[in-house]
Formats: C-alpha cells, sequence, structure tokens
C-alpha cells in the first residue's frame, strides 16, 4: 500500500471542494495530475473514494471514513510541527473558526484583527454559520474553533465538544428616532413583526433566526430589503426603511451617536449565551491554543461575561 502524504492533502481538499477540478486547484497543480493521484490512492486502498453526481463529486461510505481520518491525522501533523516549532521564534500555521453572525461582528472581528497583526505567521478562515451548524462541524473536523449562540451544557457531551462561556449579548430592535417603537423601554417581539424590517442577507444566521422566531410567533416578517452586512443594515434602519433585529455588541456605536434608538426586547432570547467550542479531546496546535486563550481574554470580550455586565458589547 504505497500513497504519499501530498494523494491525502488532495484527497481531502477534492473532498471539501466536490470537485476533481477545485480539489486540483486548492492543491495548486493540475486537474490530470490530480486525477492520477487520485486513482493511485484509490489503487493503493482497493476501493472507490468517490462517486461523481450531478453535484460533482460525492464520497462513498468508505470515502468518509477516510476523510474523518486523513483530518485527524493532518491535525496531527500540524500540532507536532507546531509544538517543534516552539523552539524557533514565533508562530506558525492555519486556523479554521465558524461563528455566527452576532459573534463575528460583534466581537471576533477586532480580536481577530489583532491577533493576526501580531503573529504575521498565522492564518485564519473565519467563515459564517448558524449556531446549530457548528457544533457539528466542529466535531467532523471541519473547523478547530466554533463561537456560536446556545446553552451547550447537555448538547456537548452528547457530540463530543468542549464549551466554555465566551460572551453575552442582547439582541435589541434598532428604529430611527422618530419611529412609533423608539418611545418604548421594551417591546415583546410580535409586536414588532407590526412594522416593516431591513435584514442580513437571506442566508445569514442573524436573518434565519429572525424568520425562525416570526414563525414561532405565528408571523412572517415583511422584510423590505436584505442587505450584506450589518454596518448597511443600520444605515437603512437610520433612514426610516424599516426596523432591524441586531446584536446591541453590533449596534453600540451607532446607538452612541444617535444614529438609531435601541429598543429592548421583552423575550427570554433576546440575551444570548456565546459559547466557544473546540472538540473534546483538546487536541490544538500551539497556536490555535493560543489564538483561543487571546478570544477569552479579550477584555471587550471579557467584561461581558461579568456578573454585574450588561451586554452592552
Amino acid at each position: 500500500m504505497r500513497y504519499e502524504l501530498t494523494d491525502l492533502r488532495l484527497f481531502q481538499a477534492i473532498a471539501e471542494a466536490h470537485s476533481l477540478a477545485g480539489g486540483a486547484n486548492a492543491a495548486h497543480i493540475t486537474a490530470s495530475a490530480a486525477s492520477y493521484r487520485l486513482k493511485n490512492l484509490e489503487h493503493a486502498l482497493g476501493i472507490p473514494l468517490f462517486v461523481r453526481s450531478p453535484r460533482g463529486m460525492d464520497l462513498t461510505p468508505a470515502g468518509e471514513m477516510l476523510l474523518s481520518h486523513v483530518r485527524e491525522l493532518l491535525q496531527g501533523i500540524e500540532r507536532m510541527h507546531a509544538e517543534v516549532g516552539q523552539f524557533a521564534s514565533g508562530l506558525k500555521g492555519h486556523i479554521r473558526l465558524l461563528a455566527n453572525s452576532s459573534s463575528l461582528n460583534g466581537f471576533i472581528i477586532p480580536s481577530v484583527s489583532r491577533f493576526l497583526a501580531a503573529h504575521p505567521e498565522v492564518n485564519i478562515d473565519l467563515e459564517e454559520r448558524a449556531s446549530q451548524a457548528i457544533v457539528a462541524a466542529v466535531t467532523a473536523h471541519e473547523a478547530d474553533i466554533g463561537i456560536l449562540a446556545n446553552e451547550l451544557t447537555d448538547e456537548a457531551s452528547a457530540t463530543g465538544v468542549r464549551a466554555v462561556r465566551y460572551a453575552v449579548d442582547e439582541l435589541v430592535l434598532a428604529v430611527p428616532a422618530g419611529h412609533p417603537l423608539a418611545r418604548e423601554s421594551s417591546v415583546r417581539f410580535g409586536a414588532a413583526l407590526g412594522f416593516d424590517f431591513v435584514c442580513m442577507s437571506r442566508n445569514s444566521s442573524n436573518f434565519l433566526f429572525l424568520k425562525d422566531m416570526a414563525q414561532r410567533a405565528g408571523r412572517q416578517p415583511n422584510v423590505r430589503l436584505h442587505a450584506h452586512g450589518f454596518e448597511a443594515v443600520l444605515s437603512l434602519a437610520e433612514a426610516g426603511v424599516g426596523i432591524a433585529l441586531v446584536p446591541r455588541s453590533v449596534a453600540s456605536d451607532a446607538i452612541r451617536a444617535g444614529r438609531v434608538v435601541a429598543v429592548a426586547l421583552d423575550e427570554p432570547w433576546a440575551v444570548r449565551e456565546l459559547n466557544l467550542v473546540t472538540r473534546a479531546d483538546g487536541k490544538l496546535p500551539g497556536f490555535a491554543a493560543a489564538f483561543v486563550q487571546f478570544l477569552l481574554s479579550d477584555p471587550r470580550v471579557a467584561i461581558t461575561r461579568e456578573p454585574s455586565s450588561t451586554a452592552s458589547g
């Protein structure tokens, strides 16, 4: 059974791209070379790893099992390099981080910026995902770290992830100063659904959460416009196009500047616990473990975890 580490890296790239061409591009080789290496790997293992479908390249059951082992193997090699690299100056490595939109825009981006500036030899893949998809992705080795809004005590023990409290935030309604809701200190979400909304993109975790809460209230939100980014949503709310459901941490600058008024929601789900999850085995490369500690110790984040603190961002 002869194959190289390069073949396993290519196999992972094809699996994640769902295409031979995409995997070849990620591995910086030609499609013909990728095809040759894949055939060599399948021959060495004695079993097909992919089937072609209208969606591209799908893994066979054997391929799914191999992908799990390959991810663990490559991460082990990365940990080895990181630990050996401690004898040299600086950190080296690649971190995959998934986060829901609230934590991503309210807390993570400033922390990531400072970490990358201090550690130029570390790269970070940062992707937004809905909270309910993040635990499964971390468990499946698709990400090293996840940050999501959820109570995870029972789920963590059941799914093999380790969860720590990351931050506390609050969802509020951002409304223009002259809006009827601006005079209210707090409202029920059902009452807000009588007004037009401006929202994040249809695939964003923020909009999917709003839509789910509206459905639970037996309503459908009237969305006048979907925007790509909270700043655009806040600008639209300021202009009176509609009201917006946003994390207070994201809207804090606009609120302080008087661009919008924050109206609290009298709902149990409005105050959100943000949790940081890693795999339960705790096997993170040194640079990734350092990044986790950096995220948790950021003063702007840490202060929200204090009992006397409100989620003001």
